[in-house]
């Protein structure tokens, strides 16, 4: 679909940098055959049902920037049902993604050149005069190496000569989109398109969990996600070329309004502009790139995050984000309190519970970080089924409390060693001495295989209370273990005996108080 470049007078070239997403492979995705292979956007639309289980990207932050990709095509293709009354039909039916591709093969050839020279994909060309002096390594594309833009991160220097190929660099600039942090750009905004184009604002999904409900195959999933409505908006295919209204970099401008699902989930976060070069098995390749400021958006509507997690309490409630202290698995009742109080929203988790009796992942992901830097990715898996909201709801949330009782009562435990073995301590070495007994590392790294065979349980129809009680006695038993294995470095004498005694006796006792959860209590203490 790409042309070659028109004959000049001028000294001999090589055909014009072309490379064209619909029809190179880009995509990775896992085939029903269990495979992993990279396809072309046309290739992946003509084959989601029958070919294609899921994605695949190099991390999960990637993966869901190319199901953003796939949602925008999708609405702007009107591949969604215009009414919400005909989305369950589009579900169970198969509807397949005849107009998806369509799409793709009716729009201009340029609009889909990742390195036009005008109207490159995903990018703004207004930078191009400003490439050859403020351009840094490819590295500062990816945001896993790029760190906070201005220090290198993941042993990648910003500097480093590494090209990237098309395929990889047209992935990370995806991710950027959505995920980019907060923070100052290399660029310099006065020596180009002005000093706000310095001041990186927090991508949309950069301070949330993003939730997609996966199904048997991609198209599955694809159709699961589309939300109905007639008002699809406008694809973003380049800064340039776009009939909506664009920013200007010389103030903070105030955000601008969404005029649909297409343009939401193809939305410029960043301005980007990519060098192309050619490698060394001849293809194109990006060896430089610049980065700075893209749209701000106003405050979105409901019906635009349809997938938003709310947690705390009422008047209070924000989405549900990443936290380097907190697992996902441990927020887990959230999503499920999302379907259970579907009667308030009319958004995804509604439309979930309308489906006939049928199975699908909660896949949650969230990215990590250190203000402006990131630290890494965070996602999590949970199984749903019409029907089973409310003990799923239950088992998750009760869950979750007896894994922070554990917890505390191995804090407990531990406090309860420290004190015997170090009868004259200094405070400043409490913190340090106290760790070396505290078993609550190994108790959260072990706990959530038991909670997801848990909530497997309750969405194959198994009692909420027995499961319950068979989770809270591994946790129980795991807890012994892992806190004797702490004491196994009490040193052999009668101090240690005594430090180990109390750690046990402890742990035992916090387990089967009055106020202990029922199911961690012994059979013996049980009600």
């Amino acid at each position: 679909m790409c042309t070659l470049a028109e004959p000049s007078a001028l000294p001999p070239a090589g055909p014009a940098p072309c490379w064209d997403p619909r029809i190179e492979p880009c995509i990775p995705v896992v085939t029903t055959a269990g495979r992993t292979e990279s396809r072309s956007l046309l290739h992946v639309f003509r084959t989601a049902d029958e070919e294609i289980k899921t994605l695949s990207g190099s991390t999960p932050g990637e993966t869901v920037a190319l199901f953003e990709l796939l949602l925008a095509i999708g609405y702007a293709s009107k591949s969604n049902p215009p009414v919400p009354e005909r989305w369950l039909d589009s579900v169970e039916q198969r509807q397949p993604f005849d107009l998806a591709v369509k799409w793709l093969e009716d729009e201009p050839d340029d609009s889909w050149n990742l390195f036009h020279p005008t109207a490159p994909l995903g990018q703004n060309s207004l930078l191009a005069p400003h490439m050859a002096e403020h351009a840094v390594g490819s590295a500062q594309l990816v945001i896993e190496h790029v760190g906070d833009y201005n220090q290198f991160f993941d042993h990648h220097h910003l500097a480093h000569p590494q090209p990237l190929t098309a395929e990889r660099a047209f992935r990370a600039m995806l991710t950027q989109q959505p995920y980019g942090l907060s923070g100052r750009a290399r660029i310099s905004g006065r020596a180009t398109l002005g000093d706000a184009i310095t001041h990186l604002a927090t991508g949309r999904l950069g301070g949330r969990i993003r939730v997609i409900a996966l199904g048997e195959t991609l198209g599955d999933t694809l159709r699961l996600n589309l939300a109905p409505t007639a008002r699809r908006g406008t694809f973003n295919h380049t800064w340039t070329v776009s009939n909506l209204p664009r920013r200007g970099f010389e103030t903070k401008p105030d955000g601008r309004p969404v005029d649909g699902p297409a343009d939401l989930h193809s939305v410029l976060g960043r301005s980007i502009l990519l060098n192309p070069c050619t490698l060394a098995d001849g293809t194109w390749g990006v060896d430089r790139v610049l980065v700075g400021a893209g749209e701000l958006l106003a405050p979105l509507p409901d019906s635009l995050v349809q997938d938003v997690v709310y947690t705390g309490t009422r008047g209070a409630a924000k989405p549900l984000f990443a936290s380097p202290a907190r697992a996902l698995w441990r927020d887990a009742h959230a999503l499920y309190a999302a379907v259970a109080d579907r009667d308030k929203r009319l958004d995804l988790y509604h439309r979930l519970a309308t489906l006939t009796d049928r199975r699908v992942s909660l896949w949650a992901v969230g990215l990590i970080a250190n203000k402006t830097s990131p630290l890494t990715w965070l996602s999590d898996t949970f199984p749903y089924r019409p029907g089973r909201e409310e003990g799923l709801r239950q088992a998750a949330h009760t869950g979750s409390q007896l894994a922070e009782y554990v917890a505390a009562s191995l804090g407990k435990a531990a406090f309860a060693a420290w004190k015997t073995a170090y009868p004259n301590p200094k405070p400043a070495d409490k913190k340090l001495q106290t760790a070396r007994f505290d078993a609550r590392p190994e108790h959260w790294a072990a706990t959530e295989e038991p909670f997801h065979i848990l909530l497997e349980k309750v969405v194959a129809d198994a009692s909420v209370e027995e499961s319950l009680t068979a989770y809270g006695a591994t946790l129980a038993d795991a807890a012994t273990r892992f806190l004797e294995l702490r004491l196994d470095s009490l040193p052999a004498n009668a101090r240690g005996f005594q430090a180990r005694a109390d750690a046990l006796r402890t742990l035992t006792s916090e387990l089967n108080k009055t106020r202990a959860p029922d199911q961690l209590k012994s059979k013996e203490e049980r009600p």
